[in-house]
């Protein structure tokens, strides 16, 4: 039979208390609402106690707040994440950095069943006019305010969601492509590539960009690719990590610090075949270092980073981002007082980012497979949609060349 747990006085403890040998203090241990492991303290039984009292009455008031709908849409949304257990942690990061930043502050102090669909219309219009917002970035927002408020009328609270229907409005009425990242052409593809492998200053940044290019990789599975991750002799690589920045613990600072994730969903965990291309520029860059020297650096275990800085440091991708943009710069500003020596039309490459690399990948590979699951496969998308949408903008210029072809060979009369 078990025994009751005791004090050094001999008075019988309640779950979850005990009192310390090291001070003889009191500690009683509870789980809070969003599932996290607390504790509160006191040097008699008596103190300890009526603070258990004031505790439990002030988690029945937020309770009793909540069911008469007059929690705040920031309790909701925090009683919603903590409800998500199976968040990555970049994810979980993401969600928090985006939610404390844009609302939080604003709509998120408004309570919850006062919120209507004009508001969140009038809100998430700010946010693009006052805040220079992309449509883009009020649909992140929007994925999660949605099933936050979701989970407010599947509780009883709300009897409607107010945030219903409101990103289709504000899409439509925004024209359906603006804020879509268009790949590169062909030629804009390769003028890049030619002039960072010719330039005396970015020629170093050329095996990372070809990597890029030849795989479709996201920015953070290729700044933590691995040498063991690459099976030169099969020619494929690995992709089953991602490096991410996260805010350094109890920060107040912008400082961030480097932890190894998943890849962003189950899909991105994939095999990748080698382009003639990447292939040499990966074993071009093994064989430098194997001379120069193999980095040492160690995140979360790992090491044997294959693209690093001068420091030794893997790539922080806003760095990238930035080398790209300066890349950019020069060339235009060559390209133009070029071109116009030899009287003809510039090419210019638009500003562009790390992603819009892997959107031109997944371009190029629309334009030359027609199976769209070996696509979906290599570009590690979990859903199909995200795919086909991407296809259908490839082959629209495919399916006129393909007709101007079929009306040569083919006759219907």
């Amino acid at each position: 039979m078990a025994t009751s747990r005791k004090d050094f006085q001999g008075r019988v403890l309640r779950k979850g208390e005990i009192q310390r040998k090291s001070d003889k203090r009191y500690v009683y241990t509870f789980t809070d609402p969003f599932g996290k492991r607390k504790s509160i303290y006191a040097t008699t039984l008596k103190a300890l106690r009526m603070k258990e009292d004031e505790l439990k009455k002030d988690q029945l008031d937020g309770l009793d707040v909540y069911v008469a709908g007059q929690a705040t849409l920031n309790f909701v949304f925090d009683r919603y994440l903590s409800l998500k257990q199976n968040l990555r942690n970049n994810t979980r990061h993401n969600y928090e950095y985006m939610y404390n930043h844009f609302v939080r502050k604003t709509l998120g102090k408004r309570k919850i069943a006062e919120i209507k669909y004009s508001d969140v219309k009038y809100f998430y219009q700010a946010l693009m006019n006052e805040y220079g917002l992309g449509i883009s970035t009020v649909d992140t927002i929007h994925t999660l305010l949605h099933p936050t408020f979701e989970l407010a009328v599947m509780d009883d609270i709300i009897r409607k969601n107010p945030s219903k229907g409101v990103m289709g409005e504000m899409k439509k009425a925004d024209g359906k492509n603006k804020g879509i990242r268009h790949a590169l052409t062909l030629g804009q593809q390769r003028a890049f590539m030619n002039y960072t492998k010719q330039h005396q200053v970015y020629s170093h940044w050329a095996p990372l960009f070809v990597v890029f290019l030849g795989t479709g990789c996201r920015v953070g599975e290729i700044v933590g690719l691995r040498w063991e991750d690459i099976d030169f002799e099969n020619r494929i690589i690995s992709i089953n990590h991602s490096i991410v920045y996260y805010p350094k613990p109890g920060s107040i600072t912008k400082k961030s610090e480097l932890q190894l994730s998943k890849p962003k969903t189950e899909a991105g965990i994939r095999i990748i075949p080698m382009l003639d291309e990447v292939y040499e520029a990966l074993r071009t860059e093994y064989d430098f270092q194997q001379e120069a020297g193999f980095n040492s650096t160690t995140i979360d275990g790992m090491t044997g980073f294959i693209f690093c800085n001068k420091d030794g440091n893997v790539h922080n991708p806003q760095t990238i981002n930035r080398t790209i943009k300066r890349i950019v710069s020069s060339y235009n500003a060559e390209e133009v007082i070029k071109a116009k020596r030899q009287h003809r039309d510039p090419l210019i490459i638009p500003n562009f980012s790390c992603h819009h690399l892997r959107h031109t990948f997944c371009t190029r590979l629309c334009e030359m497979e027609t199976n769209i699951k070996v696509v979906q496969s290599v570009m590690g998308h979990a859903n199909i949609e995200t795919t086909m949408d991407i296809y259908a903008e490839a082959t629209k210029d495919k399916k006129v060349e393909s007709f101007k072809d079929l009306s040569t060979q083919y006759s219907i009369f």
